[in-house]
């Protein structure tokens, strides 16, 4: 399915979205020209232990950005400080810019749309157009 732009309509298969990161993650903000926040569609493979500890505070490469993981396929534990939470389909988490956070995979991996986006208006930060470097060596 390619990217279908009909009126202010824009539909995108997920696995032709621009990959990043030897595809762990897809560049689904700027495929469909959402405007108003940051977005993703990560896929991490079973029991990976890749993905970093990070969190969004005003250091990072896009500082002080909340997070809302929406689980697609599989599940995941959301490690944040010492708690842990299940991320599954039908499940919705939200992660603060300050708060230390990890996605530990499950035994199926998992796919999931992570949304960012900072409070007041969103400005797209370069990395995320198509074609831009992303903003961590590979």
């Amino acid at each position: 399915m390619s990217q279908v732009a009909t009126t202010d309509v824009t539909v995108a298969a997920i696995d032709e979205m621009e990959p990043i990161h030897g595809g762990l993650a897809r560049r689904a903000r700027a495929t469909l020209g959402v405007s108003a926040w940051g977005m993703q569609v990560l896929t991490l493979p079973p029991n990976w232990e890749g993905y970093p500890e990070h969190n969004h505070d005003e250091t990072a490469f896009d500082p002080n950005q909340e997070e809302v993981y929406i689980p697609l396929t599989g599940s995941a534990t959301l490690v944040a400080g010492e708690q842990r939470f299940e991320l599954v389909p039908g499940t919705i988490a939200r992660v603060g810019p300050q708060q230390q956070r990890r996605i530990l995979p499950g035994p199926d991996g998992i796919r999931f749309v992570a949304l960012g986006g900072r409070p007041g208006a969103f400005e797209a930060p370069g990395w995320t157009e198509l074609g831009a470097p992303p903003p961590m060596p590979e």
